[in-house]
C-alpha cells in the first residue's frame, strides 16, 4: 500500500470476502468508516494512494491485446501497515490483463455482457442496446452497452468491480462466478467506464465508476485503484454524496475526468439522460488492435452489425462457389457477424425483451425449427442429481442438406448457447452431412468463459451419447437422399416424394455392394451431357469356380464407352432440356428400381443355387443308375454265356 497523503482518496477494488461472496479473493483490504452524517453508513473499503501527476488521457504504447501484458512490473516498497490495520494481499494491475486471457473471441466478451442485461430481465429490463461511439478527445470508436434494467446502487457498482464477487443467487441466472464483467470489459478494450442508476429503499442514486488498464499503467500503479463517485438524486437533483471528505471526492472527479472520455462534470452528467429512471451504460474505449494495427472489431463493414475484421475481410467473390455457399450459412457466420451470433445465443425466445445491435432488433433464430425429418430423443445422464429433468435433444436435417457438409449440436446451458455446433463425428467423415441437433444440457458446467464445457465424466458421457444419437438418426434417414450404407439399404417406404438427392449422383460403393454385385448405376454429367456405365459382376450362373478371383468392376472412359441407344437410356438432347428437380425425382426412381432388380436378382440367385443343386444330385443318381445298369447288364450276359 502506497503511503497514505492527505485530502487523496480514492475506491480501492475489493477483494474481500464477506458472507455472501461467492467464493473470490480472500484479502482484506482496510476500510474506511463514512462520517455519520452520510446517507450511506455501510463499510466499503477504501485507501488512500498518492496520485502521480496527471497527464491528458492517453493510451497505451502497445494497443494489441495479446502483447499488452508483456511489460516488466517495476520493483516497489511497500510501506508497513498502520497500526490496526491489517496486511492485505495486493492486486496488481497486470492481474486484469492476465484475468481477460480466458476470452480467446471477443464475441464470447461480449455474450458476457449481454448475459448480465439478459439476468435483469427479472428486474423489468426489456432490452439491451449494443451501439458504437465516437470518442471526442480523439476520434477513436468505443464500444456502449445500453440496458433498462433495476441498475446498481452505490454499494453494488462496487460489488461489480470487484474481483470473484457474485450477489447472484438465483438458479435461473445465466452469471455466477462474479468475474464476468472485469474480464469481459478487459478483453474488449483497455478501458471501460459504467453509469449507472438505480432506487434502493426509497433511495434514487447514481453511480460512475472507472476501471481503467490505461491509467493503472500510465501512473504506475501497483494495485487495482478503481475511482467512484456517486450522487444522490432522490430530490431531482444530484447531490454528491461524500464518505470522506469533499477533496476526496473531488479527487476521484479529476481523475474520471482526466482518464476517462469526458472532459468535464456536464459531459458525465449527461449520459445519464437515456438511462432512464433505471438502467445501466457500459462504455468500453480506447479498444483492443489485431497484430496488423487496426481494430479487432469492425463497424465499417455493415451499419446495422459488428464484425470481426479478420474473417470480414475475406473476398467473398473470389471463392469457390461451394465455400461461399458454407460460410453464407449460419454456422459459418455467427463466427464473425455479431447479429449472427446474438441471434442463435439463447434457445428461448424473449417474450418481452430485446437486443437491440446498432438500432436494429436482433432476430432470435432457432435452427430446430426448420430442421427437416426431425424427432426429438430424451437423454438422461446416470449421474444427474435427483430430480434432474431430462433434455429433450431435437435432431433432423438442415434444409440446405446434403449439399452442404453442416454437421453438429447446438449445446445450451440456462438458456445460453455454450457450443454452437459441436460436431462429434471424425473429421473427414461424411456420416452425418447435414444432421444438426438442438438440446440443453443444464446438467453439466460450463468453462469460466462460457465458450465449453468444464470437460467431466458427464460431459464424456454426453459426448459419446450424442455421437450415438447421430448415427442412428444418419443410418435410419440417410437413404432419403440416396446415400446407402453396408448396414442398411435405402428403404423406399420412408422415402419422400419431395426429397432432393444430393447435386452430385450416387455411386455404388464397393465396400456396400453384396458379394453378388450391386446395381447398376449411371452417372449423368451435366456439364457435358455424357453417359457413362459402370459395369457391374457377372450373374451367377457364369461366376468363375470358387478360388478364383472375382471380376472387379470397371469404369468405363466417356470418351471409349460403347455408344449408348435412345431405346436403353435418356436422348442427350432430353436430358439438356430437363431440369434439375427432374433429373433428380428421375434419380430418385431410376434407385428405387436399382433396389427392386438386386431384389430380384438375390432370389433368381437363390433359385439358381437351388437349381444347380437339384442338378448335381440328379447326375449323381444317373451315374449311380449308369452303374447299376451295367452291372445287371454284365450279370445278364454272363448268365446267357454259361447258359450256352
Amino acid at each position: 500500500m502506497l503511503p497514505k497523503a492527505k485530502n487523496v482518496v480514492t475506491d480501492v477494488i475489493q477483494i474481500d470476502s464477506d458472507d455472501e461472496d461467492d467464493g473470490g479473493g480472500s484479502a482484506v483490504l482496510p476500510s474506511r468508516t463514512p462520517a455519520p452524517t452520510t446517507a450511506c453508513t455501510d463499510q466499503r473499503g477504501v485507501s488512500g494512494a498518492i496520485h502521480p501527476p496527471v497527464s491528458p488521457r492517453e493510451s497505451l504504447e502497445c494497443r494489441s491485446f495479446w502483447k499488452a501484458g508483456d511489460y516488466c512490473v517495476a520493483a516497489t516498497s511497500t510501506a508497513p501497515a498502520a497500526a490496526g490495520l491489517l496486511e492485505h494481499a495486493r492486486v496488481h494491475p497486470k492481474f486484469l490483463h492476465s484475468n481477460a486471457t480466458s476470452h480467446k473471441w471477443a464475441f464470447g466478451a461480449i455474450a458476457e455482457l449481454l448475459d448480465n442485461a439478459v439476468d435483469e430481465i427479472q428486474n423489468g429490463a426489456t432490452f439491451i442496446k449494443v451501439d458504437k461511439i465516437d470518442i471526442a478527445k480523439d476520434n477513436s470508436p468505443a464500444l456502449v452497452f445500453l440496458d433498462d434494467g433495476g441498475g446498481m446502487d452505490p454499494d453494488g457498482i462496487r460489488k461489480c468491480m470487484s474481483l470473484g464477487y457474485s450477489s447472484k443467487k438465483s438458479n435461473t441466472t445465466i452469471g455466477q462466478y462474479g468475474n464476468g464483467f472485469k474480464t469481459s470489459t478487459m478483453r474488449l478494450g483497455a478501458d471501460v467506464i459504467v453509469f449507472s442508476r438505480a432506487t434502493r429503499g426509497g433511495k434514487c442514486t447514481q453511480s460512475i465508476g472507472l476501471l481503467s488498464y490505461t491509467y493503472l499503467r500510465k501512473t504506475g500503479q501497483d494495485d487495482v485503484i478503481v475511482p467512484m463517485i456517486d450522487f444522490d438524486i432522490s430530490n431531482n437533483w444530484p447531490e454528491p454524496i461524500i464518505y470522506g471528505s469533499k477533496e476526496d471526492w473531488s479527487s476521484d472527479l479529476e481523475t474520471l475526468l482526466k482518464w476517462s472520455p469526458f472532459s468535464s462534470k456536464d459531459e458525465l452528467m449527461q449520459q445519464f439522460e437515456d438511462i432512464g429512471t433505471h438502467g445501466t451504460k457500459v462504455i468500453i474505449y480506447n479498444l483492443w488492435l489485431n497484430d496488423e494495427g487496426i481494430y479487432e472489431l469492425s463497424f465499417d463493414d455493415d451499419d446495422e452489425d459488428i464484425g470481426l475484421r479478420d474473417e470480414a475481410n475475406q473476398d467473398v467473390k473470389r471463392l469457390h462457389i461451394k465455400i461461399a455457399e458454407l460460410r453464407s450459412h449460419i454456422s459459418y457466420r455467427l463466427r464473425y457477424s455479431l447479429r449472427a451470433y446474438a441471434s442463435m445465443l439463447y434457445l428461448k425466445k424473449f417474450g418481452n425483451f430485446k437486443i437491440i445491435l446498432r438500432g436494429k432488433p436482433v432476430e432470435q433464430f432457432n435452427i430446430a425449427d426448420e430442421l427437416g425429418y426431425r424427432e426429438t430423443v430424451f437423454y438422461k445422464p446416470h449421474m444427474a442429481s435427483v430430480g434432474q429433468v431430462a433434455s429433450e435433444v431435437t435432431i433432423g436435417f438442415i434444409k440446405e442438406a446434403p449439399k452442404l457438409s453442416v454437421c453438429g449440436f447446438n449445446v445450451y446451458h440456462k438458456n445460453r448457447l455454450i457450443r454452437p455446433f459441436w460436431k462429434v463425428t471424425p473429421d473427414g467423415s461424411s456420416r452425418g452431412n447435414g444432421v444438426v441437433g438442438v438440446l440443453e444440457a443444464n446438467f453439466i458446467e460450463p468453462a469460466h468463459d462460457k465458450q465449453d464445457f468444464e470437460r467431466s465424466s458427464l460431459y464424456l458421457r454426453l459426448e459419446a451419447k450424442l455421437k450415438k444419437m447421430l448415427m442412428d438418426y444418419w443410418l435410419s434417414h440417410c437413404h432419403i437422399f440416396g446415400y446407402q450404407t453396408p448396414q442398411m439399404s435405402a428403404d423406399k417406404s420412408k422415402r419422400k416424394p419431395n426429397a432432393q438427392p444430393p447435386a452430385r449422383n450416387m455411386e455404388a460403393s464397393p465396400s456396400g455392394m453384396h458379394s453378388y454385385g450391386g446395381p447398376i448405376v449411371r452417372e449423368i454429367n451435366l456439364a457435358e451431357a455424357t453417359i457413362t456405365r459402370p459395369v457391374t459382376m457377372p450373374p451367377p450362373h457364369l461366376r468363375r469356380p470358387a478360388g478364383r478371383s472375382e471380376p472387379q468392376i470397371v469404369q468405363l472412359d466417356p470418351e471409349s464407352a460403347t455408344p449408348v441407344s435412345r431405346d436403353n437410356y435418356v436422348a442427350e438432347d432430353d436430358l439438356v432440356n430437363k431440369s434439375a428437380h427432374e433429373i433428380c425425382q428421375e434419380n430418385i426412381q431410376l434407385f428405387m428400381k436399382c433396389e427392386e432388380y438386386a431384389k430380384k436378382e438375390t432370389e433368381l440367385e437363390e433359385l439358381v443355387r437351388n437349381l444347380e443343386k437339384e442338378l448335381e444330385e440328379a447326375k449323381g443318381k444317373c451315374a449311380q443308375l449308369a452303374v447299376l445298369v451295367e452291372t445287371k447288364r454284365k450279370e445278364k450276359t454272363s448268365s446267357s454265356n454259361k447258359a450256352s
